[in-house]
């Protein structure tokens, strides 16, 4: 890793698709040598040709083939120094008591046993170097109460795991941070919009820039992260959501004011 630029091998989970893909498309450009982490072989091949990178299939709720693809990326590209944990399943908005259990269990199956799975598998070839750097992709529903009972406590427990993960390897020398985004004009996301399933207007009136996420402002924060920029930064978890955090309690006095004052 140069100080200006990536010039290590970074792996991407989830990277055939939304943020993971806006991810490898950043890293790419920096100087990094993508490995391209997914179920969907073919979109994932798509991606890597696109940055000039690798395709490997693999899914991170299973442990041996996620083991597989480690080892059989640090063979063909050389040491992984950049994970970016971004795999992860969305739930629609459904009452606890009409919310399958099966649909529950998966979602926590990926969004966190498989970051945290993801995590330990690519750590045990970091930690004999000293050196790497973790990017776990939450979300900002970990960081309030909303109706997502399977996706939201999964992402808060992303989070928490960022900072025990983050004190556990930072003696030898890996750091671990979260990104948290906001609403996130993803494939997904504007599927439910086309769909009828999110009022697009709402989601931009809560945030105080007034719009979505775009994902490659996803990508350039883990890019930030995982630089020798933020050598000193571990632990954290930065939320990038336009504004919602600080703007959606504002509901509570009318919303956010259309003019300075």
């Amino acid at each position: 890793m140069t100080a200006t630029g990536l010039d290590g091998v970074a792996v991407v989970t989830g990277g055939a698709s939304g943020i993971g893909a806006a991810c490898c498309r950043v890293l790419a450009a920096r100087g990094a040598r993508v490995a391209v982490l997914d179920r969907d072989g073919p979109r994932a091949r798509e991606i890597a040709d696109e940055v000039g990178g690798r395709a490997w299939v693999a899914d991170v709720a299973d442990e041996s083939s996620l083991d597989a693809a480690a080892t059989e990326i640090e063979s063909g590209l050389g040491p992984v120094e950049i994970l970016v944990n971004s795999a992860g399943i969305i739930q629609s908005p459904q009452r606890p008591t009409e919310l399958p259990m099966d649909t529950y269990d998966r979602v926590v199956q990926v969004d966190q046993r498989g970051t945290y799975l993801a995590s330990v598998v690519f750590a045990r070839r970091m930690l004999p170097r000293r050196r790497g750097s973790i990017v776990n992709i939450a979300s900002i529903a970990g960081m309030r109460a909303l109706p997502l009972h399977a996706y939201a406590p999964a992402k808060a427990a992303v989070i928490s795991m960022t900072g025990c993960l983050a004190a556990e390897w930072g003696p030898e020398g890996i750091r671990v941070n979260a990104v948290s985004p906001g609403y996130t004009r993803t494939p997904a996301l504007q599927d439910a919009i086309d769909r009828g399933e999110r009022d697009v207007s709402r989601l931009e009136r809560n945030a105080a820039l007034g719009r979505l996420v775009e994902p490659d402002e996803i990508a350039r924060a883990v890019a930030f992260l995982v630089s020798p920029e933020a050598s000193a930064i571990t632990g954290a978890n930065l939320p990038v959501d336009c504004g919602w955090l600080a703007a959606s309690p504002w509901t509570t006095y009318g919303g956010l004011r259309t003019s300075g004052g």
